[in-house]
């Protein structure tokens, strides 16, 4: 696997990280707020499937990150990973917020080609 397809993974990969963070420690805090633009209310009632949907996040990292460390051996696992990535972040895109096609699904999108490329 290329040095290009391997950071593109990477940065999907700490993306995830990020949006664990978000949904599991920060959701219904100033920051989370302000990020999502959720109001107390929202963000209360929803806590509980944020965690969730973070730790599932969470677990989309970690696959990217073992195929990261697998090189060449760890094609088919990126490939999972990164089409279960860019399954959600359309689903989400349709159902949620169009912003999620850009924030996830894009830059799947994007190590995916290269995956395929490089």
């Amino acid at each position: 696997m290329s040095i290009t397809a391997t950071v593109s993974i990477l940065i999907v990969a700490l993306l995830h990280i990020a949006f664990l963070v978000i949904e599991m420690f920060l959701w219904d805090t100033k920051i989370g707020l302000r990020i999502l633009g959720h109001s107390k209310e929202k963000a209360a009632l929803t806590k509980t499937l944020a965690v969730n949907q973070g730790l599932y996040n969470g677990f989309l990292a970690a696959g990217l990150f073992w195929g990261i460390t697998l090189g060449a051996e760890g094609f088919a696992i990126n490939l999972f990973f990164l089409c279960c990535i860019i399954t959600a972040g359309l689903f989400g895109a349709l159902t949620v917020n169009k912003t999620i096609f850009y924030i996830q699904a894009l830059p799947a999108m994007l190590a995916l080609l290269l995956l395929f490329l490089c």
